[in-house]
């Protein structure tokens, strides 16, 4: 597996250099750490004094190759190089430009299987005028994409939500194959979207409810316990829970309930006017949960 990691030099920074110790187990064919030098960020002042903004550029790119050299000693520490050997290179990339579309364009341009960043999270009002580098990330990028939330030095507890579509089924395979180790316990959820608004559900009897809700809850018991049986047959100790509810809201509580350290969902590539609006189910989750999030994304998944 390919991964490239963005890196800036702060705490948040750090915790995702330091989830490449939960990812050591499997095979990594190579890690490439990024640091990319904003200078779109300076065009106001290149504006008004062109030889100030330079001077700022060397000054970061210097900096920037600092935050590197520290980078791969760390991330060497947490691949636990000297038993792996060279079955994983650490390869360090100094780029410019607009830091969320710069990311994506490297993981184009290196077949990048899976993008680590970490994320300090943003509260609502600042995320919803600023929008957080993760989030951005999350809609540009053609790649899955893990942005770590908090310290995740090894994986015991993770959640997967699914629905019954191919990104679902893609992103269970990807978790299994390519980041479960065999110690952590998955609970497979989905929330079942109901047949009947609340409105129209005033009129119905609990029994005319029930026989409603019933096809719906089988064809979502069925898709789960086919995903949780392809776990148990690899020796994975899986829970379970279907519930018909608010999708967001669901898996968020599922995750703060079972102190979950991982919520893993896929995606599908999105549209250009879904990326203007972040309106995906992934990246609202990207948003409101509490731990870190793996959305499984694109053909190389």
């Amino acid at each position: 597996m390919r991964i490239l990691c963005a890196v800036d030099g702060s705490e948040h920074s750090q915790w995702g250099i330091q989830a490449l110790e939960a990812l050591a187990g499997h095979e990594l064919e190579q890690v490439t750490l990024l640091h990319v030098v904003d200078k779109p960020a300076l065009q106001a002042v290149r504006n008004k004094n062109p030889v100030a903004a330079t001077r700022a550029v060397v000054a970061m790119e210097k900096a920037g190759t600092m935050i590197l050299r520290n980078a791969a000693r760390a991330a060497r520490l947490a691949l636990g190089q000297a038993a792996m050997g060279p079955h994983t290179t650490v390869h360090t990339v100094l780029a410019h430009g607009s830091l969320p579309h710069t990311i994506a364009k490297t993981a184009r341009r290196l077949k990048t299987d899976l993008i680590l960043m970490g994320s300090r999270g943003l509260s609502d009002i600042q995320g919803f005028l600023l929008g957080s580098v993760s989030r951005q990330v999350a809609s540009a990028t053609p790649c899955s994409l893990l942005v770590v939330k908090q310290p995740m030095p090894k994986l015991l507890h993770v959640a997967l939500a699914v629905d019954d579509s191919k990104p679902s089924r893609a992103a269970a395979r990807f978790l299994r194959a390519r980041i479960l180790p065999e110690a952590a316990t998955v609970t497979i959820l989905t929330s079942a979207a109901s047949p009947v608004t609340d409105f129209a559900a005033r009129y119905l009897s609990e029994t005319q409810l029930a026989e409603l809700k019933r096809p719906v809850i089988e064809r979502a018991t069925t898709l789960v316990n086919a995903l949780r049986d392809e776990f148990i047959k690899e020796g994975y100790p899986v829970v379970t829970q279907i519930q018909m509810n608010h999708v967001i809201d669901t898996i968020v509580k599922s995750v703060e309930a079972n102190h979950d350290q991982l919520l893993v969902i896929g995606s599908r590539e999105l549209t250009k006017s879904e990326r203007l609006h972040l309106g995906s189910v992934s990246e609202s989750l990207l948003r409101h949960a509490p731990c870190s999030v793996l959305i499984v994304r694109g053909a190389r998944a």
